[in-house]
């Protein structure tokens, strides 16, 4: 058994409210989960309006698949956020 995970942060310039926060976040999560059948939430700075961090994690039975499944997830957040990618950490276990 592989497991796949992976720490993404982002930054959201515009947003000056948790509130507003939440909205994006929300989206991003509800989208990944539905899209890619993985595990997500954000696991970080939950207090800090323009930064989200979210983490997530699949399992498969190739290595090779996990990192395909966790660069499409990475690519698919990339592209449907105004939010900046400033890191990631993969992790395959």
């Amino acid at each position: 058994m592989i497991i796949g995970t992976c720490v993404v942060y982002l930054t959201a310039d515009w947003v000056f409210s948790l509130k507003e926060k939440r909205m994006v976040v929300k989206s991003i999560v509800e989208k990944v989960r539905h899209k890619f059948n993985v595990s997500v939430a954000e696991v970080d700075n939950q207090d800090i309006h323009k930064s989200i961090v979210i983490g997530f994690a699949c399992v498969t039975n190739e290595v090779s698949h996990a990192n395909s499944i966790i660069d499409n997830v990475i690519n698919f957040i990339e592209k449907n956020t105004d939010a900046r990618i400033d890191d990631t950490v993969i992790e395959i276990l």
